[in-house]
């Protein structure tokens, strides 16, 4: 029988119920559009133990890109959850995604996720790059 520390864990993440599970906060919210997209996508393409990873890398016409992949947690990442969804980020993204907002738009034009991100100065018309 679990206890109710795993209980309520799994009502808060059914991912990870082990007593070093780590719940921060969410500075990073995912809309619920965004949450039924990632759900989808997590059934088909995770494995056990991966998570969603959400980051900021080098590239882009702006200087940096958004990425989004599944992954399994490594030293130094936060994992956060955002509308039942628990979500990794390292370090470094977390200070460019703090106050972003991640969307799906399906849409007759849809680009697919977009990240609405108050800390870019510019981005592009992708919507896939910012500086």
């Amino acid at each position: 029988m679990d206890s109710p520390y795993q209980l309520f864990l799994h009502l808060l993440h059914p991912i990870d119920t082990g007593p070093n599970a780590v719940f921060v906060s969410a500075m990073i919210q995912l809309t619920d559009k965004a949450v039924i997209k990632v759900r989808e996508l997590e059934a088909e393409k995770a494995t056990e133990g991966q998570l969603l990873r959400i980051f900021v890398e080098a590239g882009g016409c702006s200087g940096f890109e958004y990425g989004m992949s599944f992954d399994h947690p490594k030293d130094g990442d936060e994992r956060l959850e955002s509308n039942g969804v628990a979500f990794l980020v390292d370090e470094t993204s977390r200070e460019y995604l703090d106050g972003s907002i991640v969307d799906f738009d399906d849409g007759l034009s849809g680009k697919g996720f977009d990240i609405q991100n108050p800390n870019a100065s510019s981005t592009c018309g992708c919507g896939r790059s910012f500086n």
